[in-house]
């Protein structure tokens, strides 16, 4: 089993910056992937970014060059800096962890909400 915790969330002006955490515990070694989802009201849930476990990265084209995806093992934490946030990243942020290399998420986190305001 792997645990994951979010935190960072909260609300910030449109062009604003925020740093999400995901506090990581279990059986992290049997992890492919780490990623950040982000659900809006009313739509369906979105992949943001992923990191793999050998450091290659993937983000959704709306947060390219806006978002980065980061991990500290010795922390063992995972980040998700955000950068020049628009209106339209309001949205719960979803940390999740996948065993297999493709696929959906095996665990998940409780989420943090990010509210950014025009």
């Amino acid at each position: 089993q792997v645990q994951l915790v979010e935190s960072g969330g909260g609300l910030v002006q449109a062009g604003g910056s925020l740093r999400l955490s995901c506090a990581v515990s279990g059986k992290i070694f049997s992890i492919n992937a780490w990623g950040w989802y982000r659900q809006a009201p009313g739509k369906e849930r979105e992949l943001v970014a992923v990191l793999s476990s050998g450091g290659s990265t993937y983000y959704v084209d709306s947060v390219k060059g806006r978002f980065t995806i980061s991990g500290d093992l010795l922390k063992s934490t995972l980040y998700l800096q955000m950068n020049s946030l628009k209106p339209e990243d309001t949205a719960m942020y979803y940390c999740a962890a996948r065993k297999s290399a493709t696929g959906q998420a095996d665990y998940w986190g409780q989420g943090t909400q990010v509210t950014v305001s025009s």
